[in-house]
């Protein structure tokens, strides 16, 4: 055989070895990290991790949680935008990711066209919380008491699931209190229960043991329906708010570019996690609803919500900063 044809078989295999489907095969040959752009103990943070074990055990290699806080969850989401799009650092993001459009003039990464879209993993609807000393008991009674006094609430940044949810119910009720953001769930838990802020939304997960041990008192749900582990608290439009409503959501993204035949084995790996039993039962029990979709789906119901968060903002006259 000559030189010439041998150097053109090598370059033959070679291609082979280095294209995608060869990538995916071999993927993951190292430790992957998913970075999470909120603290820790927070519902993201938990899905990471949850998400992150199952990937580890499925796919044989370490998955690391790096939470890197700050400025909406935009710094973590940088981070990635800017990463090697290889399979090998992937976000999970929270409904700020849908949101920050709407809420920063300029953001360092395009939301959608600098992220490769893998799965939503779950729904989550957001609990209204006041301290238990507060006078207000009713949905009702908290928007008569922001009519009358100086009040403040709580959220773990600006963007943040929290932070929309509670404009929204400001913007809904006609009323205005403070906002000051917190850099994690447990900062901002420990400022209602303590009476620091008048109020702070909160995902079920981490919001119902505090309700359970008395610590705080539960106001409302976000979504139009009761959640199956708490149905003695009502819906906030059924309280009083008629028409509100939040859904929010997190799910896992990498940078764009990542190859298509890494994507569908990371989506495979996170769709058979949230169909297993235990898994399913897990995030019922914490108000969560679990979802394992597409990369086009969780794509399209993200590009929806930039949409809807932009319109609501400018509704609720939130200028972007």
């Amino acid at each position: 055989m000559s030189t010439s044809r041998i150097r053109a078989l090598l370059v033959i295999v070679f291609a082979l070895a280095c294209s995608p489907s060869s990538q995916a095969e071999e993927y993951p040959t190292r430790t992957i990290k998913m970075i999470v752009p909120t603290g820790a103990g927070g519902i993201t943070d938990i899905l990471a991790r949850l998400v992150g074990k199952h990937i580890s055990e499925k796919l044989g290699q370490p998955v690391v949680i790096d939470n890197r806080t700050g400025a909406g969850g935009t710094i973590g989401t940088r981070a990635v935008a800017q990463a090697e799009p290889d399979g090998y650092t992937l976000l999970m993001v929270f409904p700020s990711h849908a949101a920050n459009p709407a809420l920063y003039a300029k953001l360092p990464y395009d939301s959608e066209k600098d992220f490769a879209p893998v799965s939503m993993v779950t729904k989550v609807s957001e609990i209204l919380l006041v301290p238990n000393t507060s006078p207000a008991k009713t949905v009702t009674e908290f928007v008569e008491l922001a009519r009358k006094g100086q009040l403040n609430y709580a959220s773990v940044g600006v963007g943040s699931l929290a932070h929309l949810s509670m404009e929204l119910f400001l913007s809904t009720a006609g009323v205005k209190i403070t906002h000051v953001p917190y850099r994690s769930v447990p900062q901002a838990q420990q400022a209602v229960m303590t009476g620091e802020v008048a109020a702070f939304f909160d995902t079920p997960i981490t919001a119902l043991p505090q309700v359970n041990a008395g610590t705080v008192r539960a106001l409302g749900i976000s979504t139009a329906r009761r959640l199956a582990v708490a149905p003695e608290i009502p819906t906030i439009a059924e309280a009083g708010l008629a028409g509100y409503e939040v859904v929010g959501w997190n799910g896992v993204l990498a940078p764009a570019g990542t190859p298509r035949p890494i994507i569908d084995k990371l989506n495979r790996t996170i769709v058979e996690a949230l169909k297993t039993p235990e898994i399913e039962k897990l995030l019922t029990e914490q108000g969560l609803e679990a979802v394992g979709n597409s990369p086009e789906e969780f794509a399209s119901l993200m590009h929806a919500d930039i949409e809807k968060w932009i319109r609501l903002t400018r509704a609720a006259g939130i200028q972007p900063q």
